[in-house]
């Protein structure tokens, strides 16, 4: 596996007022309802926009910056002392910061408001004010080796600084407008890795499901978000990946039964085969539970493993009989990809806990979200627990 990913941090983004996560190979979030975790996942999903240029319109169809911002004081000393919180007027710049550390580069974007203008109507569009690629675990002048301030690009060059660009557009993130091999290597390098990232939430599983239908298949390394290239996943799967092992994963789940591709005029579709079954079962006759094990059986067996992947809530809709063979297939897939899973069960917690101990010792990192006056913490986090992390300013 590449590069790891050890630090997470974002400021200023819903309940997260100001929290740094450390990861391991495997990463389990869970909490109570309302405690951050879908937020923590949100800005993740927004930081890898930053790299396919999305992070200004994912904004947007949240309701905009301002919609998306700590909603709270920008302290809450007042509180904890048990004084009623009350609105003041903010003395620092509006400001959501995302950022990551791996086990080489890491990356910080900080997205604000526009200085308003009145023939403008646009005011209220997040903007780019400052970029960084650093390397290490923290950005300090010192480590800092792409900088963006405002419109301008700058890239070290020895001692000094040399720009790579002015007059940049304050909607688009210098990841996806600049590309210079010779100067800046750390970008392309960085950009490459965000955009190998991979999410999975809310595989539909409904009647009319895209898994459930017939598709044109064609050689598919890595499964959809939607997950209506199932059937062509996992005839890539048997072709060119580790089939064996998806074949070991579904009758681990499924009391010995096998995953099928049924070819028919150009259109493929999946079915399972069950022990002592005159014919296997196709897509649209298999449970909900089943079709969505096996859109994570896809995803986690895929023949590209990413730099990341990110599943969120996997557990929905499945048996619990099945929690264990999905924490097995989970923490086997971390062996070539980290893995975040964001999840309510702690049962599914537990069984990967147990499934990593063999496999993965010390590398599974569990993660407890609460909230405490609408501020989202990690359980037992203090300033010695902490990952060092530094922010910088405009």
């Amino acid at each position: 596996m590449a590069c790891v990913i050890t630090t997470l941090a974002v400021s200023g983004y819903r309940s997260l007022r100001d929290i740094v996560v450390g990861l391991g190979r495997l990463t389990v979030v869970t909490g109570p309802n309302g405690s951050g975790k879908s937020s923590l996942y949100r800005s993740l999903r927004l930081l890898a926009d930053c790299a396919a240029g999305g992070v200004v319109g994912s904004l947007a169809r949240e309701g905009g910056l301002q919609s998306v911002l700590w909603a709270g004081p920008e302290t809450l000393g007042g509180a904890r002392r048990g004084y009623a919180v009350e609105g003041t007027r903010r003395k620092g710049p509006v400001s959501l910061l995302l950022g990551y550390a791996s086990d080489d580069f890491g990356y910080l974007i900080d997205l604000g408001l526009p200085i308003p203008q009145s023939e403008s109507a646009f005011n209220r569009d997040p903007q780019v004010k400052r970029e960084l690629i650093f390397s290490g675990e923290v950005a300090r002048p010192g480590t800092v080796l792409v900088q963006r301030k405002g419109p301008t690009v700058s890239t070290r060059q020895g001692r000094g600084w040399s720009d790579l660009a002015n007059g940049l557009s304050p909607a688009a993130s210098m990841m996806t407008e600049l590309a210079d091999p010779q100067r800046a290597p750390e970008m392309l390098i960085v950009r490459e890795q965000i955009r190998a990232w991979r999410f999975y939430d809310g595989f539909r599983v409904d009647a009319d499901a895209p898994a459930r239908r017939p598709q044109v298949g064609t050689r598919t390394e890595i499964l959809s978000g939607d997950g209506h290239d199932l059937a062509a996943a996992i005839q890539t799967i048997f072709e060119v990946g580790d089939a064996a092992g998806l074949q070991d994963s579904v009758a681990d789940a499924f009391d010995d039964s096998r995953v099928e591709v049924i070819w028919e005029g150009g259109l493929c579709e999946v079915a399972v085969r069950q022990p002592g079954m005159l014919r296997a079962l196709r897509a649209s006759e298999l449970s909900d539970g089943t079709i969505r094990y096996l859109l994570l059986v896809a995803a986690l067996h895929t023949p590209r493993p990413p730099e990341l992947m990110v599943l969120n809530e996997p557990e929905t809709s499945l048996h619990p009989e099945l929690i264990a063979p999905l924490a097995r297939l989970i923490a086997s897939a971390a062996r070539n990809t980290q893995v975040l899973v964001v999840t309510h069960s702690t049962a599914l917690l537990d069984a990967m806990t147990e499934a990593a101990a063999d496999t993965l010792p010390d590398e599974i990192v569990p993660i407890t979200l609460r909230k405490d006056l609408g501020e989202t913490h990690i359980e037992g986090q203090g300033l010695l627990t902490t990952p060092p992390w530094h922010w910088g300013t405009r």
